[in-house]
């Protein structure tokens, strides 16, 4: 079919950004950029999937459909007989960085992408430069659910930290009826609907169509006190670790190790987030890159040294729950920073709930401002110059399954997005090399094709870890995107070329 592969020259994208009717406003500096990304990345991994990550997931494997795939390929038959996801144990520090280097080959994709196309829509809008049309739908659709289920994962933990936060300061819980997940692992639990995880995305939402100025404003707030937080956990539990819970430090070998870091792997997307903002960034070809790898650097010294005390202070079986953290320093009594660290991770999970759900709405903005998705979804609201209707349809669209599902549901799904996002960005680089070479670039990712290559691999390695469970309901969401995109958003594409 015509036009599937078409692509949208770099100055045709800045064009239409620059479109009165369906223009953001520029508010945005390097550490409002900076500020949005560790918002993002510190506050799901540190304060939600630290502990499944180190301890393993423990529900029982009775199906080829729960076997990584990686698993599957190098061992057949004998990888149906597991009987959970083997957790890195204390080497969940060392799946952090392993993590870090395979974003940082990314982040250099996207650092090189973000300073040439300063457009809302991240990976999609790229995509649209390099691959063409259908690359690019099927990538925003997949930001879609990106986005979408990782706030959901966060939201379910607010829910658990917030009545430790309550039982700490004042000796009461909020009725499990109406504070936990209906469904956990498939179960129901008896719980009518999880309140604080929507009404706290319907605030967000609130926050958001005032203004992206505001919105980082209140997000700056709220990542100087989790920081500050996240500094008294490290060094006033630092007192406490037993150096006998670091051994062995990897009770399930290398593979443990690369399991635990599939799981947390969408903890860093963070920079993925800062991309979307480029359309509001007051000088996006000098500050898009450095807010980037700020961002990853920043956060990496931050989740190892928080993984190393928590696994030091509690054996690491123990912390498969949804509040490791908190629960850790309750059983050592040390209560006073337990109440800081709550208060921090209450607010640590609002700044990364704020800042997903602004990069939500810029992906629906993009696609509809691209004749992909309704006109209702590029609106600009008149006075705040934000995609008002866009911010509210993402926080019904994430706050209603967070009041239904529990965390683990929504991890895995959202890792192998992110990872599809990166191998995308990553091809992107080579291919505007080819195309484009001499396009002025502010920042440009050295030894290409190499470090995308190896970007690309690594991704691929960390996909391959997820459960063939996972690529199944992925395919499934892509083959739902692709049946909308041709009964909709490619007959529209098409009218507007005639």
């Amino acid at each position: 079919m015509p036009g599937l592969l078409r692509t949208k020259s770099i100055d045709e994208l800045i064009t239409a950004s620059q479109n009165p009717e369906a223009r953001l406003k520029r508010t945005l500096g390097l550490w409002s950029l900076v500020a949005f990304g560790i918002g993002t990345v510190i506050g799901s991994g540190i304060f939600t999937l630290t502990g499944t990550a180190a301890a393993g997931l423990k529900f029982d494997f009775q199906s080829v459909l729960k076997a990584p795939v990686l698993d599957l390929i190098l061992h057949g038959r004998n990888a149906l007989g597991v009987t959970g996801r083997p957790g890195a144990g204390p080497a969940i520090s060392l799946s952090f960085v392993l993590v870090a280097v395979a974003c940082g080959f990314a982040a250099l994709c996207y650092a090189e992408l973000a300073s040439m196309i300063p457009v809302s829509g991240s990976a999609y809008t790229y995509a649209y430069a390099t691959l063409g049309e259908i690359v690019a739908w099927i990538i925003g659709w997949d930001l879609i659910l990106e986005y979408a289920v990782a706030n959901m994962a966060v939201a379910v933990g607010f829910g658990a930290y917030l009545n430790d936060l309550l039982d700490n300061a004042f000796g009461f819980h909020l009725p499990a009826a109406y504070s936990n997940p209906v469904f956990v692992e498939g179960k129901a639990t008896g719980a009518i609907f999880n309140v604080p995880a929507f009404l706290l995305l319907m605030a967000l939402s609130w926050i958001l169509v005032r203004g992206a100025r505001e919105s980082a404003g209140a997000n700056n707030a709220m990542v100087a006190i989790k920081v500050a937080a996240i500094l008294i956990f490290v060094f006033g539990a630092a007192r406490a670790v037993n150096s006998a819970n670091w051994h062995p430090f990897m009770p399930n070998g290398f593979p443990g190790v690369l399991t635990g870091g599939a799981i947390v792997f969408f903890t860093y997307i963070g920079f993925d987030a800062v991309s979307t903002a480029a359309e509001e960034c007051h000088n996006p070809q000098r500050d898009m890159p450095r807010g980037i790898l700020l961002t990853l650097g920043a956060c990496a010294v931050l989740y190892a040294s928080v993984s190393l005390v928590l696994t030091g202070i509690a054996h690491w079986d123990t912390l498969n729950n949804d509040a490791p953290v908190a629960n850790a320093l309750k059983a050592l009594g040390f209560n006073r920073v337990r109440f800081v660290v709550t208060v921090g991770a209450l607010l640590g999970m609002t700044s990364s709930l704020l800042v997903g759900q602004y990069g939500q709405a810029r992906i629906w903005f993009a696609m509809s401002r691209d004749r992909l998705l309704p006109p209702l979804f590029s609106r600009v609201h008149p006075r705040y110059d934000t995609p008002h209707l866009s911010t509210w349809v993402a926080g019904f669209a994430v706050g209603i399954p967070a009041g239904i599902w529990d965390i683990g549901t929504f991890g895995d799904l959202t890792n192998i997005g992110t990872l599809f996002a990166f191998v995308i960005v990553s091809v992107g680089v080579i291919v505007l090399r080819r195309t484009h070479p001499d396009r002025p670039r502010s920042f440009r990712v050295p030894w290409v094709p190499v470090l995308p290559c190896i970007s690309i691999l690594f991704c691929a390695v960390l996909m391959l870890s997820l459960p063939l469970e996972t690529w199944v309901r992925f395919f499934v969401w892509l083959a739902i995107g692709l049946g909308i995109y041709f009964l909709y958003g490619h007959k529209r594409t098409g009218a507007s070329r005639a």
